[in-house]
Order: C-alpha cells, then sequence, then structure tokens
C-alpha cells in the first residue's frame, strides 16, 4: 500500500511551494476563535495555504543574420559546393541550386543564424578558402 501524502509535500513534487498567509491576526489574539469570531470552522486556525506563482517574462529571440557567399571568378565551383555542403549540411542539390544562384546573380544566401553562428560560418568558410588559395569571399548581414 502507498503511503498518504501530505499536501505541502505533494506541491513540492509538483515544483510548486506552498505559502502559508495570514488571514486575519495571530492565534493568540483576542477572541482567539470563539463563538462570536467569523471563523466558519470554529477552530482558530486563521491560515490558508495558497501556491506561490512568478511571472517570467519570456526571452526574446535572438537576432537572425544571413549568411552570403559573394561571385568571383577564380574559385572552381566544385569548391563552392564543397564549402556549401560542409559547413552548411546542404545535400548535394541544394548546395548545387545556392552554387548555381551565386553564379549568376554574384550574391546567394547559405543559411540564416544568429549573430555568433553566422559569424563563425563566415570565418570557416573564408578559412577554408584560404587554406585552398581560393579568393572565395562570405559576409553577413542582418536578416
Amino acid at each position: 500500500m502507498i503511503p498518504p501524502i501530505a499536501e505541502s509535500d505533494l506541491l513540492l513534487s509538483l515544483g510548486v511551494s506552498a505559502l502559508t498567509v495570514a488571514a486575519g491576526g495571530d492565534d493568540d489574539s483576542a477572541g482567539g476563535g470563539g463563538p462570536g469570531d467569523n471563523d466558519p470552522g470554529g477552530a482558530g486556525d486563521d491560515h490558508q495555504i495558497g501556491i506561490a506563482t512568478k511571472t517570467r517574462a519570456k526571452p526574446k529571440k535572438p537576432s537572425q543574420f544571413k549568411v552570403l557567399m559573394l561571385n568571383d571568378d577564380y574559385t572552381p565551383m566544385e569548391f563552392v559546393v564543397m564549402c556549401l555542403k560542409r559547413f552548411f549540411n546542404m545535400d548535394l542539390e541544394q548546395a548545387t541550386r545556392v552554387m548555381l544562384h551565386v553564379h549568376q546573380k554574384g550574391v546567394g544566401v547559405c543559411g540564416i543564424f544568429p549573430y555568433e553562428i553566422a559569424e563563425t560560418k563566415v570565418n570557416q568558410v573564408m578559412d577554408f578558402a584560404r587554406q585552398n588559395q581560393h579568393p572565395l569571399q562570405c559576409t553577413l548581414e542582418k536578416a
């Protein structure tokens, strides 16, 4: 058989703290819960148990930034596709589509991320291009 649980233990197990509120003074006050008081139980218990709640402000979503890849006349298309697959987790078809957009329009969006992630991806692409002696440029702008 499961032992009974006190109300305060139940509230705490649910992650809620109990709050005791004095309703009308001390238990030792004049009258003390006698027949003339407005105490419906007549026991002199002037405490109530309620639930203490806190309102929390929802944190706002971080600002989003577009990672842009810029076209140049020297970086091979295959290298651009490889960067898109490696750093932006695109499949071959999507990476090819973005690469062709960059090639034809001069600039293309690789993804939209919070600032720190966008900055990291720009740096990863630029470092990788530099290591492979390609002039590929990548930048970010507010979405």
